[in-house]
């Protein structure tokens, strides 16, 4: 009996298998947040010049409450750069100062967390590593996929490729040659090394946060948050995290 026609069959049904794997890949969101990676990646390889911006990605800093990751910081002269990249798609309604942004796809909307305040604990874990002002460390948002935005936005929030605009923007040197080659050496330094074992924790770190009422530790000063029950005012009975270390800390965080 000649299988030849079988084997033939099954080969051409395997690259039909790939191919629709390779699709249902695509639209992932890990695949997209690797895209928009590559895409800000790209944009700063094309219009910020590798001797004037020395770029770092993919950063990871010890925090007092574990570890945060910084997706690109871009180290120059004019400045140092901490950007966070959002792959969204749809419309984009948010206001510098809101907890919470509204992602709006067709009838549907979506809540999340601010970015400028997610990239805020990037900048200061930031400011705790390197020996330079704080005023020289600027936070940078980049919208990397299909969206628009719907309400004013601030400057610091950019879409594609505004990003390299917005920190070209900056054009008065406010650190030296040596503070520039110290803080990229400091950075390098000061990061976990990136192995599995590194990753499998910060992943760990991310979903006890998500956890309202998992056991943390303060962001500021990492002693440890207790579950209290406000006693007056608008937010009378509602429970939030306090540091443990008041009236020393006044750090709070909402329960939600």
């Amino acid at each position: 009996m000649n299988y030849a026609p079988i084997v033939n069959e099954v080969f051409k049904l395997w690259w039909v298998i790939l191919i629709l794997f390779a699709i249902s890949a695509f639209k992932t969101p890990w695949f997209k947040g690797l895209l928009g990676e590559a895409l800000v990646k790209f944009a700063a390889w094309l219009r910020l010049p590798k001797e004037t911006y020395h770029r770092v990605h993919n950063v990871m800093l010890p925090t007092p409450d574990g570890t945060t990751q910084i997706d690109h910081v871009f180290v120059s002269q004019f400045g140092i750069f901490v950007v966070e990249t959002k792959n969204m798609k749809g419309w984009i309604y948010g206001g510098e100062n809101q907890a919470q942004w509204t992602q709006r796809i067709f009838n549907k909307s979506f809540k999340f967390q601010n970015p400028l305040r997610q990239n805020f604990k990037h900048v200061k874990a930031l400011e705790a590593t390197l020996d330079v002002p704080p005023e020289s460390i600027h936070s940078v948002v980049v919208f990397a996929g299909e969206s628009t935005f719907k309400s004013p936005i601030p400057a610091n929030v950019t879409a594609g490729g505004g990003y390299v605009t917005y920190i070209k923007s900056f054009s008065e040197p406010v650190l030296s040659e040596a503070q520039v080659q110290r803080a990229v050496s400091q950075i390098e330094s000061g990061r976990p090394a990136p192995t599995r074992a590194t990753h499998r924790k910060h992943i760990q770190q991310l979903k006890t946060r998500a956890d309202p009422y998992a056991e943390r530790k303060c962001p500021k000063c990492g002693s440890s948050m207790v579950l209290r029950t406000a006693k007056r005012g608008g937010s009378a009975g509602n429970q939030f995290w306090g540091c443990s270390a008041y009236p020393k800390c006044t750090m709070v965080q909402n329960v939600t």
